[in-house]
């Protein structure tokens, strides 16, 4: 267990989802973002391939957020600028919430919220990959085989669309870039 962990694992008797402020990420949230994806993904996380996808490149500021809870990062969800051919779209992930905190409805709020943040800002579609079960709430579908060509192995149970406005996926294939500022 991490020191922000403990800290919070004291005070989970009164952690109550309505007691998190929900922001865009800033830069001063990466160093507990990178706290939280080191407990929750562990050292694997490097050699996935949406993982090397985003490598070199910020995250979409209006749509990547936090969930702080008494001062404290306790999740974060990124989305990242890529282009599917020459289609531009969003690449969501990692969704990560600390393992104290998990199961309390803090990564399905910051799922909604950062899926509308994108909706609002007309973004149609976002990839992702991932758990079906899970991410089909928010609009989530399983890519059509053959339709994304990444620059690595992913299970195609796991590669997942949303369309944000109807029809945004439709005629959309190609290979997947990373097209967001380089950090």
């Amino acid at each position: 267990m991490t020191a922000i962990d403990l800290s919070l694992a004291r005070s989970l008797d009164s952690f109550a989802l309505e007691d998190v402020v929900f922001r865009p990420e800033v830069a001063e949230d990466a160093v507990a973002i990178d706290a939280i994806h080191d407990v929750t993904f562990g050292p694997g996380r490097y050699s996935r391939t949406a993982f090397r996808l985003r490598e070199g490149h910020a995250p979409d500021g209006p749509t990547s957020l936090v969930a702080v809870y008494r001062g404290n990062v306790i999740g974060s969800v990124r989305l990242t600028a890529i282009a599917v051919g020459e289609t531009p779209a969003l690449l969501l992930g990692p969704l990560a919430v600390l393992p104290a905190l998990k199961s309390l409805g803090v990564g399905k709020a910051l799922m909604r919220l950062s899926m509308e943040a994108a909706r609002q800002r007309h973004h149609r579609l976002v990839v992702l990959v991932g758990d079906l079960p899970y991410y089909w709430p928010f609009g989530f579908r399983v890519v059509p085989t053959g339709r994304l060509e990444l620059p690595g192995p992913v299970d195609p149970a796991r590669l997942l669309w949303a369309e944000l406005t109807p029809g945004a996926s439709d005629d959309v294939a190609g290979p997947v870039r990373a097209t967001g500022p380089a950090v």
